[in-house]
């Protein structure tokens, strides 16, 4: 069988987004994308070879309907499940069979089914190969559930070599799947389940090396770790991250706040390649963590944590949510002067977005605060609920005053300026120095945007392009930033 399988674009085409990198693309004029979702690659390595499959990723590629497949797989989330159905719409025009699969099919199935074939209910790797069989036999059916949860020990590693790898500017690995928390607004414990199930460190060094490409030595390519939370298993965690030193490679993941209580842990993370950690602030009020579930951060002080994160060299991305029902009209600036004082480099702002199966969902359409199923603009930067103590304006007019506050060029320049001042990723340009070329190149680009419409760029990159070629300046946090602001704006 010829067997496409799909990933959606992640928003509308005309829309920018903190996770779209469109200005990325602008910038270097080629279409490219972050990165890709992990779940295709991991279709692919669960297809025998005597399927033919192809990828289409509408992030970077249009989907070519006439291959010629005969199964296609698209996997979901919420933000683009309209798009999703569009797309098998699409194919089954032409009399091809859909299967859609991934967290929002699983959560509503029934909303699924009335737009595809066959959808699959749990993770994948339980059932992917029966069905692939079922549909030669023309016995496809309409549900295919995994009742449990898989062992990871007992699969190889992702196909990525059905991607176009030089479309993305970093690989995904995941090591580990669940969680151990259960915080209202997430669906990772939904679906994934609060017992942390792994990988073995030996499958997880061999799938960094073959995804790098060499046998002995790995070229320089930033990682990232998709784990809910990496150090969740702590054992795990520590022989993993002592398998990687020898690598020298320059990765990230996302951890709970508590990772700053573990001295040893930072220690060995930074000594294996870890530059920067995402950690789920989510809010600074503590009536809000509350609601919200977030229970291992209130133990904790944000600055303390903070600070001692980054003594180690490993830069805190936070991430925070707007519109939790204890927020008043002060919350906004009261947000933006925390991370100001901490210097927070890229936060990531998002509008508390009630997704189906979370225990926030059921909370909210229970009490008739669910606006509408626009899955659309289940985006993270829409309201589609009824906020307690503002109105749906004003948490948006909030969203946009904070985001536009930490990310207009001015306080960029403050916070990078911080960073080069104490050679902050002194560690990082010694194992994975940038070329001189390539900063060469991005000082040219960055000069032709120099007399643009945008007099604030223009400001900006008027102050930037003297620290270009100075080697504690990492070229891409610059372009990072620049996007980050491009949306700011654009909203």
């Amino acid at each position: 069988m010829k067997i496409a399988l799909v990933i959606p674009r992640n928003s509308a085409k005309e829309d920018k987004s903190f996770y779209g990198y469109r200005f990325f693309s602008e910038f270097l004029l080629s279409k490219r994308h972050f990165s890709y979702l992990l779940s295709i690659p991991v279709l692919a390595s669960l297809t025998s070879a005597e399927h033919e499959v192809r990828v289409f990723d509408e992030n970077i590629e249009e989907i070519d309907y006439d291959w010629g497949a005969d199964l296609v797989g698209i996997t979901v989330r919420t933000m683009f499940a309209l798009r999703a159905y569009e797309i098998a719409g699409n194919f089954r025009k032409r009399g091809i069979k859909t299967v859609l699969g991934g967290i929002h099919p699983s959560m509503c199935p029934e909303e699924a089914l009335e737009h595809c074939d066959t959808v699959v209910v749990g993770e994948a790797e339980g059932v992917w190969p029966t069905l692939l069989k079922d549909t030669q036999d023309g016995g496809l059916k309409r549900i295919y559930t995994n009742p449990g949860k898989v062992d990871l020990k007992s699969f190889g590693s992702p196909r990525r070599s059905a991607l176009t790898k030089d479309k993305y500017f970093a690989d995904i690995v995941q090591t580990t799947k669940g969680c151990p928390f259960h915080c209202e607004f997430c669906s990772v414990y939904a679906f994934d389940g609060n017992r942390i199930r792994h990988k073995t460190v030996e499958q997880v060094v061999q799938e960094i090396l073959d995804l790098q490409g060499a046998d002995t030595k790995v070229k320089k390519k930033s990682i990232f770790f998709a784990d809910d939370n990496i150090i969740a298993d702590r054992k795990f965690a520590r022989g993993l991250f002592t398998a990687l030193k020898p690598y020298k490679l320059n990765w990230s993941c996302q951890a709970s706040i508590n990772v700053s209580e573990d001295e040893e842990m930072l220690k060995l993370m930074k000594e294996c390649g870890c530059g920067a950690i995402l950690i789920g602030f989510e809010s600074i009020s503590e009536q809000n963590l509350i609601q919200m579930e977030k229970n291992v951060n209130l133990k904790l002080n944000y600055r303390e944590a903070i600070r001692k994160i980054q003594s180690h060299g490993i830069l805190v991305h936070s991430s925070f949510i707007l519109g939790y029902d204890f927020e008043e009209q002060s919350a906004f600036d009261e947000l933006v002067d925390f991370i100001e004082e901490m210097k927070l480099l890229m936060p990531l702002i998002n509008i508390l977005t009630p997704f189906p199966g979370t225990k926030l969902f059921t909370r909210l359409e229970k009490e008739g605060r669910i606006l509408h199923r626009d899955w659309s603009r289940y985006d993270a930067k829409n309201v589609v609920f009824r906020p307690a103590l503002l109105t749906s304006e004003e948490l948006a007019e909030g969203y946009r005053k904070v985001i536009r506050s930490v990310y207009s060029f001015d306080a960029i320049y403050r916070k990078l300026s911080h960073y080069w001042s104490i050679d902050f990723w002194r560690h990082s340009n010694e194992v994975d120095p940038i070329r001189f070329r390539y900063r060469i190149l991005f000082a040219v680009r960055l000069f032709t945007l120099l007399f643009s419409r945008k007099f604030g760029r223009s400001l900006f990159i008027l102050r930037i392009l003297p620290k270009v070629f100075q080697k504690q300046v990492r070229i891409s946090t610059i372009l990072t930033l620049m996007a980050y602001n491009d949306y700011a704006y654009s909203v």
